[in-house]
């Protein structure tokens, strides 16, 4: 062990701790580690993560509010455990030492006790990553296999490293986890997201390296979070790249993004790749997309109802789904293979509660009969019936636009699955940007919403398009999801009628008869008529479209985009709504 590094005793939770060991880089840097390892001697099945939140940060510390609302919705995950040593979306060791796995927890370059410049989410950080699993997997306490496990950052990590194919790594466990920062966080169907504009300033800077006695300590062991060296902060300043300008100066598919992104046909190693229903404008694209297109011949996707951000990672539940699959990947043991299905979705009734694990072999479910709902804006319905007639509405785009509403369903309807929209359009200006929320009725009107990640009231899905980036990818699109080249921005010619493909996320509902389907299309992000949820980590105001909000009038100026729009239907220019629907007798 390097002098840079301490040994603890044995700790009551009876496990051994190595702090801030320094696993070398290709370019002589240094990552800091902490490792956790079980009290007997011998090699271990390592799980690990990377994460740029602070590893010395507990999360009941550093994310008091988070940590607070998991426990009150699943109690369980504050049990069997102090809470001491685990950071931010990261594992639990004390929820893994008993059954005899390894935990790693690494600081990325220029955060927590790691020295460097912060440049998130690059391919400096998928090499990283990669060098990192090969050099764990060489230490006398592993026994060669690594396994990674995270959520959302700590999960989008994961396809950068298996992209790279590092030798000991032997599975992944994406919980929550994007997969491409142009077209499923940065910019939405092409609109500018400003997820991150708030993301460096208000978790990255504070736990930067050389905080030192001016960042946090840990309150259970004393330690400095960001590190014992004291930088100013020019130099902290000059140590980081902010990622949301450096998104916002490369709108289409460039080298900005190569390395950013999931490489599908790299990654081979097993998978078992989980989101929910609630992620959206985050996590539930990636989920799904890697579950379609890894080359992993042995991958299965979970999509869970939301019981409160984070709990599902941590409660009993969930980590036993976890440790399920790390058994059989790592150890090559117990029965994950023959009892989990490759597709498991969590079905939920309106009022958000599940009503049924349904199992499946393949997404979509093999069951779906894929219905196109044909749209009438003029008289704000839409359905089965094909237009006999052209008909058209005009809205302001930064106003709550047109929603189009379907009969009340005569039979209990499932609608499982990812949808499309097809819109003809017309704008008053050279652009303009669509939002589409898929919206729950019941019998009396009333909307229903569900809870989302981490807004606690969301429709129940919703799609967006830059329409100057309509370009499709007709070999990479499918009719249930367009996909975007985002190689051209291509104008309009103010009041020319465009047809416009947009790919609106995977939903889950099971309704009863009685209930209605809507479609809003507007110019903002969707708005519900209650009270905001402040999220109080960044200060974002929730109104039903969570903390990926599209609000930054840099890049949205109201002279281009809070226009006319039209909407047209008929014969000719049919718009419509495909929605993946199970119907039940």
């Amino acid at each position: 062990m390097t002098s840079g590094a301490r040994k603890a005793e044995l700790v009551v939770v009876n496990m051994r701790e190595l702090w801030d060991i320094p696993i070398p880089m290709d370019d002589g840097a240094e990552l800091r580690a902490n490792v956790y390892l079980p009290p007997e001697e011998g090699r271990h099945p390592v799980v690990m993560s990377i994460t740029a939140y602070g590893k010395d940060l507990p999360f009941c510390q550093g994310y008091a509010d988070a940590w607070n609302v998991v426990i009150k919705t699943s109690p369980d995950a504050g049990q069997n455990t102090s809470a001491k040593y685990f950071s931010f979306e990261a594992p639990d060791p004390e929820k893994w030492i008993t059954h005899g796995y390894a935990i790693v927890i690494i600081d990325t370059r220029g955060t927590g006790r790691t020295p460097g410049v912060v440049d998130a989410l690059s391919a400096r950080e998928g090499d990283d990553f990669a060098t990192a699993v090969d050099w764990v997997g060489e230490q006398p306490w592993c026994n060669g296999n690594v396994g990674l496990l995270g959520m959302s950052y700590l999960g989008f990590t994961q396809w950068l490293c298996a992209s790279r194919q590092p030798k000991h790594l032997k599975a992944i466990l994406p919980w929550q986890a994007s997969d491409d920062y142009l077209r499923s966080v940065g910019y939405h169907g092409g609109v500018p997201c400003a997820f991150f504009k708030s993301w460096t300033t208000d978790l990255v800077k504070t736990v930067q390296y050389g905080l030192g006695t001016q960042g946090m300590t840990n309150k259970f062991t004393g330690q400095a979070v960001s590190g014992d060296e004291q930088l100013s902060e020019e130099e902290r300043n000059a140590n980081l790249i902010d990622i949301y300008p450096q998104f916002m100066q490369h709108p289409l598919d460039d080298e900005c993004y190569v390395d950013r992104r999931a490489h599908w046909h790299r990654i081979k190693v097993p998978m078992l790749s989980v989101t929910s229903w609630a992620a959206l404008g985050t996590h539930l694209r990636g989920n799904v997309e890697g579950f379609m297109n890894a080359a992993s011949t042995d991958k299965w996707l979970c999509i869970r109802q939301e019981q409160g951000v984070f709990a599902t990672l941590y409660n009993d539940e969930g980590v036993e789904l976890q440790r399920r699959f790390f058994d059989h990947t790592l150890k090559g043991i117990g029965d994950f293979a023959q009892t989990q299905s490759k597709v498991e979705l969590a079905v939920r009734n309106p009022d958000d509660q599940i009503i049924e694990i349904r199992k499946a072999s393949e997404w979509p479910l093999p069951e779906t009969r894929w219905i196109t709902l044909y749209l009438n804006p003029s008289d704000s319905t839409m359905g089965e019936r094909f237009p006999s007639k052209e008909t058209a509405a005009t809205y302001r785009g930064f106003s709550k636009g047109i929603t189009m509403l379907t009969e009340p369903f005569a039979h209990p309807t499932e609608i499982i699955g990812p949808l499309a929209a097809k819109l003809w359009a017309s704008a008053s200006t050279s652009d303009a940007d669509l939002f589409l929320s898929v919206r729950i009725f019941d019998e009396k009107g009333t909307e229903k919403l569900f809870k989302g990640v981490p807004d606690p009231r969301i429709p129940l899905s919703q799609g967006w398009l830059r329409a100057s980036k309509r370009e499709l990818d007709k070999d990479r699109s499918l009719p249930y999801r367009p996909f975007l080249t985002h190689k051209s921005i291509q104008p309009l010619v103010p009041g020319g009628v465009y047809g416009l493909d947009i790919e609106i996320w995977p939903a889950c509902v099971a309704l009863p008869a009685g209930y209605r389907l809507g479609l809003t299309v507007q110019g903002q992000d969707f708005e519900h008529d209650q009270q905001p949820t402040e999220w109080t980590k960044t200060g974002v105001m929730m109104r039903g479209s969570g903390n990926a909000l599209h609000n930054d009038p840099e890049h949205r100026p109201a002279e281009v985009y809070d226009n006319e729009v039209t909407i047209y239907s008929g014969p000719d220019r049919i718009s419509s709504l495909l929605v993946p629907m199970i119907r039940k007798k």
